[in-house]
């Protein structure tokens, strides 16, 4: 774990010095769209589609998608709780629910566990993303978002928007040929195993271009110690324990807690902006639980 995440922390360095220099006249954020949206809408779906065709689905996929629900609704309700108990304002709730409830499962947890667990455990992460995280990012997520928000006037979209995505369609046809034992053709095999491999390092390029330092003011350091304390140490150990209850062991548990033990994603800086939260705080929150985990996630894995 250690190497991995020298690995990863040099990774992000790497995008952490593009935003400082702003090589080629590119900003950090017209890179990181750029690069992003080329891994959402090609090099991600090839990775879902080469990784559920060959998966075991069946009762496990059942059990992860109930590991991950509960453990974000979870996190949703002690964050709502704790900004209840110290009188947050609007703007900070919606902030502050959205960073300690959704793990950055996809962007951080993909090269970490498949450098940790092997490549097997992209099939754990994908099947956490598409089952749990996402349809609760776009449907839960954005409702929090909007009621929290000081934009009313913004149109909201379908809460069924996430099923109108590259990865969701890739999913759903790798399901429909994985239950129908379709054979997997060695040509298509080759080329989506060449466009995955680079669906993590840009992740964590990525990841690096959007951390932002200067968004760390000292009026946001009260919001963050119950972040990180959710996000990064009380979430996960409940994990621990859900886990047992939807009857998920051995390797297979560790890879999914581990995965649910990321720190906040980086996707909530666009609802936040979107929607009227506090942008500020959310960006503090993302950058140091970031920096945290590289301590974190080394307890854990060894905890697992």
């Amino acid at each position: 774990m250690q190497n991995t995440l020298i690995q990863m922390t040099a990774l992000m360095l790497c995008g952490a010095g593009w935003r400082l220099f702003s090589l080629q006249g590119l900003s950090a954020d017209q890179t990181r769209l750029a690069l992003t949206s080329v891994v959402y809408y090609v090099f991600l779906p090839a990775m879902v589609l080469e990784v559920l065709w060959k998966a075991d689905i069946g009762w496990q996929s059942l059990q992860y998608s109930a590991l991950g629900c509960a453990t974000i609704m979870l996190g949703i309700l002690c964050s709502w709780l704790l900004a209840k108990l110290l009188r947050y304002k609007k703007p900070q709730t919606g902030a502050m629910i959205l960073a300690a409830a959704f793990p950055n499962v996809t962007y951080l947890g993909l090269p970490v566990l498949e450098q940790a667990f092997g490549s097997w455990s992209r099939s754990v992460v994908i099947q956490i993303d598409l089952f749990a995280t996402a349809p609760l990012v776009f449907t839960v997520g954005i409702a929090v978002a909007r009621y929290y928000g000081t934009r009313q006037d913004e149109k909201p979209k379908s809460l069924f928007g996430f099923f109108n995505t590259p990865p969701f369609w890739a999913a759903f046809l790798a399901v429909l040929f994985n239950l129908n034992q379709v054979p997997f053709p060695i040509w298509l095999d080759g080329l989506l195993q060449k466009m995955s491999g680079a669906v993590a390092p840009l992740m964590i390029f990525s990841l690096g271009l959007a951390l932002s330092w200067t968004a760390i003011r000292p009026r946001n350091l009260p919001y963050i110690l119950p972040v990180v304390g959710l996000r990064l140490l009380f979430l996960p150990w409940a994990a621990l324990y859900i886990a047992d209850v939807v009857q998920l062991q051995g390797q297979f548990k560790a890879a999914a807690v581990l995965d649910l033990a990321m720190p906040s994603m980086v996707l909530g800086v666009v609802f936040c902006d979107r929607y009227g939260l506090d942008s500020a705080l959310y960006a503090t929150a993302v950058t140091i639980t970031t920096a945290l985990s590289l301590l974190s996630l080394p307890f854990w894995f060894g905890v697992l």
